[in-house]
């Protein structure tokens, strides 16, 4: 499979929906951000069918993304490390992959339990507006609206983090 690139952004009140953009500039789907006050995503293809969505367990840190027919195909969690950011997503049946950046960066990498690099994102923007992504997806074992899925997934706990962060000064 050659390299698939893909372009798609957050909202700034992270609701509603946003166009994903291939590297042609072609619509290719669309990522319905549910609502402002929960961290819910759908990913849908081109002609308005969710394809995976993505959200967090009641009262959990752990983001689930489940398929069209709202079976669980995995689990992303936040690995505890000093600086860098780490995160593990763990599927029922295709395995364990890990989710990398270094400390201060905006690229992280996603790789295999092999250490094989099946993919890729980076922030393109996102200092006075809302956050877009670029995402490379280098495997055909998860698909790139999963991979969607896990930087969404990424991009919550992140805010999530930063939020509780803010809050524990009080």
């Amino acid at each position: 499979m050659k390299e698939q690139t893909l372009y798609f952004q957050d909202n700034f009140f992270s609701a509603g929906k946003t166009e994903i953009f291939n590297s042609s500039k072609e619509m290719v789907g669309k990522l319905d951000l549910k609502s402002t006050f929960s961290s819910s995503i759908d990913v849908l293809d081109k002609d308005g069918n969710m394809v995976v969505s993505g959200k967090f367990a009641f009262f959990g840190n752990k983001w689930r993304i489940s398929d069209s027919s709202d079976q669980e195909i995995g689990v992303l969690k936040q690995k505890l490390t000093f600086l860098s950011k780490k995160y593990e997503y763990e599927t029922f049946e295709r395995g364990t992959y890990f989710i990398d950046s270094e400390p201060f960066s905006q690229e992280y990498e996603i790789t295999d339990e092999q250490s094989n690099q099946i993919g890729r994102f980076e922030k393109v923007s996102g200092f006075f507006s809302s956050p877009a992504y670029q995402l490379s997806n280098f495997n055909e074992k998860v698909t790139i609206e999963e991979l969607i899925a896990i930087v969404m997934g990424v991009n919550a706990i992140r805010k999530r983090n930063n939020a509780a962060a803010g809050g524990s000064g009080n």
